[in-house]
């Protein structure tokens, strides 16, 4: 699985290199280059522009390598010598507009190069056994999905990127499986372009490319749609298969994916009753992600499978918390843009969307909100929370729906909770990012099962 052959890894030599990793990250996004390289031996520094105490529980997994001196440390701020005298800068894709970035234009300046964690480790992969899955909503789930797919015919793989982990880390499980299937986002995507990082770099997209959707999001990372669609098209650069959805409202894709590479097209349709009998998660969506993820496989394999019992999905993910005095708790905190919190209202229109307690808002990441702001109307009642919430709330009941902005995520527990009936659903499915009020998605989805559990009670 390794570039060069199934036993040779293209390796750099790092020994003695001396590397800037910029940004540790509170989540500790760095912690896997940062070992890596220690472990290869390089002469490691570590800048991030958060203080000590924000980075307490990333740093005190590196604590031994501090104290023995192979990792050095500049906290609460960067310096520009950090990143002009040296032979390498790794970047955190999380940093935004990267190009207009004083440092790192700094370090191309003094001709240094710039990588990140992700290409590090997609360089030594061999890219045709590797399948990259993007897109606006659905690239986890989808990812999810054909990592399940390609175990229920007996194809061993490894699934990483995005979706939660160090890719590096992982190298050696990830060499010694038969496909690798990585999540990418636009911002992982930009990195892996041409000229980006160092003049000579060359462009690397994946053997096998899937294409959920691409709609506005990010746009105070890239500063406009059109670059962030640009990143998301990468996905289908080079030789070998791209596989997309075909319907109307996923972005276009079959003009973005037009003469790029060989490739397939999936819609509604392909989700016959084969695929959805044993499919449990709510809504079309989830059945377009699974026949999607079934065409990759099948590309990819020769298998036709819809093997899908077992498959739980993803935590955050519509994830059904549990029925509560007749009422059913759907925690969908992964949704981070309009398009997916419309996305988890409509997974329930058989039943009927009246009947939903929704709640949304959060960060803003100045992309428009309409499409949440037209499913939310529909909903029993809507509490909005964060940034966002105000506008979210007058928005909505201008659109002739029932919104009352309460601000946090206590306060809107308590609210649904108040309202809800036996045969009705409270719904998580914020719409925006939570780092107005929350580190990230996964802490503010526990703290919503915590909450709730302890307002309504258990059957």
């Amino acid at each position: 699985m390794c570039a060069g052959g199934d036993d040779a890894r293209v390796k750099h030599d790092y020994s003695g290199m001396r590397v800037t990793i910029m940004g540790l990250g509170r989540f500790g996004g760095g912690l896997g280059v940062t070992r890596g390289l220690v472990e290869q031996g390089a002469d490691v520094l570590v800048t991030d522009t958060a203080s000590e105490d924000a980075l307490a529980e990333p740093l005190g997994m590196l604590r031994g390598l501090i104290d023995s001196g192979q990792v050095q440390l500049r906290l609460g701020g960067h310096n520009v010598a950090d990143f002009t005298d040296t032979e390498l800068v790794v970047a955190n894709p999380a940093v935004p507009r990267p190009w207009e970035n004083r440092y790192l234009r700094a370090a191309a300046a003094a001709g240094v190069p710039i990588t990140t964690e992700i290409r590090m480790a997609v360089e030594q992969l061999n890219r045709d056994r590797v399948i990259g899955v993007t897109g606006s909503a659905g690239k986890s789930t989808t990812s999810a999905m054909i990592h399940h797919l390609l175990g229920s015919v007996g194809v061993r793989s490894y699934l990483g990127g995005n979706i939660g982990g160090s890719v590096l880390d992982g190298l050696d499980e990830a060499c010694a499986s038969e496909w690798v299937v990585l999540e990418l986002s636009s911002a992982m995507l930009y990195w892996l372009g041409a000229g980006v990082g160092s003049e000579g770099d060359a462009a690397w997209s994946p053997g096998v490319g899937v294409l959920t959707n691409v709609m506005p999001n990010h746009i105070d990372w890239h500063g406009s749609y059109e670059h962030y669609r640009a990143c998301k098209a990468r996905i289908a650069e080079g030789d070998g298969v791209v596989v997309y959805c075909a319907e109307d409202g996923a972005g276009g894709l079959a003009e973005l994916v037009a003469g790029k590479r060989k490739s397939i097209g999936v819609s509604q349709s392909d989700a016959d009753e084969e695929l959805t009998s044993s499919l449990r998660l709510p809504g079309e969506h989830n059945r377009l992600n699974a026949a999607i993820a079934r065409a990759t496989v099948e590309a990819c394999t020769g298998h036709r499978t819809a093997a899908f019992e077992g498959f739980r999905g993803l935590a955050h993910r519509l994830e059904f918390v549990g029925e509560f005095s007749g009422v059913r708790v759907y925690n969908d905190s992964k949704s981070t843009t309009p398009e997916a919190c419309a996305l988890a209202v409509g997974a329930f229109e058989q039943e009927g969307t009246h009947r939903i307690h929704l709640i949304c808002g959060g960060y803003d990441k100045g992309v428009d909100l309409g499409g949440m702001v037209r499913a939310a109307a529909g909903c029993a009642s809507v509490a909005t929370i964060g940034a966002t919430g105000e506008r979210l709330a007058r928005e909505i009941r201008s659109a002739g729906g029932q919104a009352e902005f309460v601000q946090t995520l206590e306060k809107a527990a308590a609210w649904v909770g108040g309202r809800t009936k036996p045969g009705e659903i409270v719904l998580l499915s914020p719409g925006c990012a939570s780092w107005d009020q929350f580190a990230h998605f996964e802490e503010r989805g526990c703290r919503f099962v915590s909450l709730i559990q302890g307002i309504l009670k258990p059957d």
